[in-house]
């Protein structure tokens, strides 16, 4: 009798609201739906997708097969086409239910109302909630049509395991489209709305078996299949876990991607907002990925590495003893950028982004980059107007007194050899230790870390912080302040592009979810040496190639050009390089710091060896089948004669001094080269850290040169 009694007093109220809802208010106001983002390659091919929680993919009713929305419609509102918002009859009769038993056992919502609770209300259950919510479903059905709600309530509903929406739904637990389903896969998706945690087909596979016969049996009711076809769908077997339908964020590429866009005030004022935007924006971000480079990128690295890699582990290898005395496992990472923008291309961060090794050693590994940082002195003394054939003595060891030290610093050529009095040219080829170190001094070294400052080159001190390059650290020509890969690559893009840099990039345009464009990648870039500066560096790196330490990454039929770098000790091996088209850094080392690298694959790692390989296999692949693009031809310069330091300062090359000329602006001055080498530094990552510890033995792999010197020139016009 209470229950009835119960039923008799609500079903009037029920009636009553429904009519009053039909009278003047404002619309409904559904929340917005938050929705994954997509990440592009430059040739529009999906690589990643983003979100948080919730994981979804709007699509329209269009994209749903019938015997989707029937299934759907079979279990959750039969008469969806017929009622106005609410079906009086059913929420009495579920409420009746719920009375007696004295919770919720029933629901009697329609699908208008469970979308009214998912989209403006919460799910409390109270009496004035229910009431509410009849209310609005009304409403809603006059504000919106039926085709409209059912779309909205497809893309809303939850389905488990970050599932929101049909379409992520299909894809997690089927790895289909929505349009791709079946109608035993559509019971089962219809039978999991009630309920997606306790109907979890992976965690209750009898309870989500029961729900799809459920949900099957009432589609024969309805008419939309037949007893077979059910039986035929009871019997599939049920999906045991989910499915990867869209490539997963686990790359370096896309990290970089995020952590820009995440730091983009074009996105929200605050960091909520521009988080909300990247994972719940549906945003469309089209990046300069090419991923055909990037697949030969990794081929080229894992070819290199193949002979002495770890099994399994086609990029690791055992770089050396550690000073704990245990094996120090090795890498290789790099870099590639379009010289005439700034795009990274291809980003090797490490040997993949898995839990351990998610630290990208591209572009926040800051490592001593050796002798190719050498390429910084030549461009400086270019634009001071020096020629290539100046001559210099690389004779060595060599020695310098500097102001704070009581000893003089001693610098040795590779291998300790003699080393020759030579051209700045020879110099480069060669990679002369005594001869760049005496080039700094005239280039003077606060003019050559400005400019590698101008080209976007910074460090790492001793806090961790990234800093400009310290000009006071006499060694820097030998290349003892740590930069990055990404950072070497931008730099040498800039010779690439006649003198004009660009600050590297990853995100080329955003779009919004509706397709309008939010911000578009726009940089004119800065002219950071002459034209003619850059041209006749490049034929100078050619020739490196060509016959000096880098032959391992000649290019058939190409004009490629570049520079090795070898840290001291083998800790750090470098290439640098570059050809019209394209700029690349490689770094081989141990992934946890300096480490010698002495035997590996049977010798010790240098610039000219594996990472030159690298570079040379890359290039090889990418340019064999293009038209080759040479090198501009470069202006002849009339030569200044020999180069000398002062005698109280070079305590072993020669005895009078010739006035240096300084790099524009007039009002640089030499700042004094008081420290020897960087001081050690400890680190927070896995990163390398200085070794600075003095004796400028870090040259790239074929020695100093010869001990027979060249005829020296004095001002006469290189052919």
């Amino acid at each position: 009798m209470v229950v009835t009694a119960v039923g008799m007093a609500v079903a009037p109220q029920l009636t009553g609201l429904t009519e009053a809802a039909h009278g003047e208010a404002s619309d409904v106001e559904l929340r917005g739906l938050s929705q994954r983002s997509y990440v592009y390659a430059v040739d529009g091919s999906l690589i990643a997708t983003l979100q948080e929680e919730e994981n979804r993919a709007p699509i329209t009713l269009d994209e749903v097969p019938d015997h989707v929305i029937d299934a759907v419609l079979a279990v959750e509102d039969s008469g969806f086409w017929d009622h106005k918002g609410v079906n009086v009859r059913a929420t009495v009769r579920a409420l009746l239910s719920n009375v007696d038993a004295g919770g919720t056992t029933q629901g009697g919502s329609t699908i208008t109302q469970q979308l009214i609770k998912q989209s403006v209300l919460t799910s409390e259950q109270t009496f004035d909630r229910k009431t509410r919510e009849v209310f609005l479903a009304v409403r809603l059905e006059e504000q919106m049509s039926k085709e409209e709600i059912l779309e909205r309530y497809l893309n809303t509903i939850y389905l488990g395991n970050h599932s929101y929406g049909i379409q992520t739904a299909a894809e997690t637990y089927f790895n289909v489209s929505a349009s791709e389903l079946d109608p035993g896969q559509a019971a089962l998706l219809a039978g999991m709305i009630r309920d997606p945690i306790d109907y979890n087909p992976f965690r209750y596979p009898e309870v989500a078996i029961e729900r799809r016969r459920i949900a099957l049996s009432r589609m024969v009711d309805e008419g939309h299949i037949t007893e077979d076809d059910a039986a035929w769908y009871n019997a599939v077997p049920l999906p045991t876990e989910p499915s990867q339908y869209t490539p997963p964020p686990d790359d370096y590429f896309v990290e970089e991607v995020k952590q820009a866009l995440l730091a983009d005030p074009r996105l929200g004022e605050t960091a909520t907002d521009r988080f909300d935007a990247v994972f719940r924006g549906g945003l469309q971000i089209h990046t300069t990925l090419d991923i055909g480079l990037q697949y030969l990128s990794e081929v080229a690295r894992n070819d290199t590495l193949a002979p002495f890699a770890l099994e399994g582990e086609p990029a690791l290898f055992i770089a050396g003893r550690n000073l704990a005395g245990f094996d120090a496992v090795g890498t290789v990472a790099s870099a590639t950028v379009d010289p005439g923008t700034g795009a990274v291309r291809a980003l090797v961060g490490g040997p993949g982004f898995g839990d351990q090794y998610k630290f990208n050693l591209a572009t926040q590994g800051y490592r001593q980059p050796g002798s190719s940082f050498k390429t910084f002195v030549l461009l400086e003394l270019l634009e001071q107007g020096y020629a290539p054939q100046d001559t210099i003595s690389g004779r060595g060891p060599c020695r310098f007194n500097l102001p704070t030290e009581d000893e003089p610093y001693e610098v040795e050529n590779f291998n300790n050899s003699r080393g020759f009095v030579g051209s700045i040219r020879a110099m480069t080829t060669a990679s002369s230790n005594c001869g760049y170190v005496r080039l700094g001094q005239i280039a003077g070294i606060d003019n050559v870390t400005e400019l590698a400052g101008e080209m976007g080159i910074v460090t790492r001190n001793a806090a961790n912080e990234i800093v400009p390059l310290d000009p006071s650290f006499f060694s820097t020509p030998l290349g003892t302040q740590e930069v990055t890969p990404l950072g070497m690559a931008a730099a040498y893009a800039a010779i690439a592009n006649d003198g004009h840099y660009h600050t590297p990039y990853f995100v080329e345009r955003v779009l919004d979810r509706n397709g309008d464009v939010i911000f578009q990648h726009s940089d004119p870039g800065t002219r950071v040496v002459s034209i003619e500066t850059a041209q006749i560096a490049a034929d100078i790196l050619k020739e490196n190639v060509e016959r000096g330490t880098g032959t391992a990454a000649r290019v058939r039929g190409h004009d490629v050009a570049g520079k090795t770098g070898t840290a001291q000790d083998s800790s750090n091996g470098w290439f640098v390089g570059f050809s019209r088209q394209l700029s690349t850094a490689v770094w081989m080392g141990a992934m946890e710091g300096n480490v010698p690298m002495n035997r590996v694959g049977g010798r010790s790692v240098t610039g000219g060896s594996y990472p030159a390989q690298i570079f040379g296999r890359l290039y090889n692949a990418v340019l064999g089948n293009m038209e080759p693009e040479p090198f501009a031809d470069p202006p002849a310069r009339r030569g200044t004669g020999t180069l000398r330091l002062d005698r109280n300062i070079d305590l072993d090359g020669y005895t009078t001094t010739v006035p240096t000329r300084r790099r524009r602006p007039p009002s640089r001055t030499p700042s004094p080269t008081t420290t020897a080498a960087p001081a050690p530094t400890t680190t927070a990552d896995p990163g390398g850290g200085n070794n600075g510890n003095g004796n400028g033995n870090n040259g790239n792999g074929n020695g100093g040169g010869t001990s027979t010197p060249p005829p020296s020139t004095e001002d006469f016009v290189e052919p």
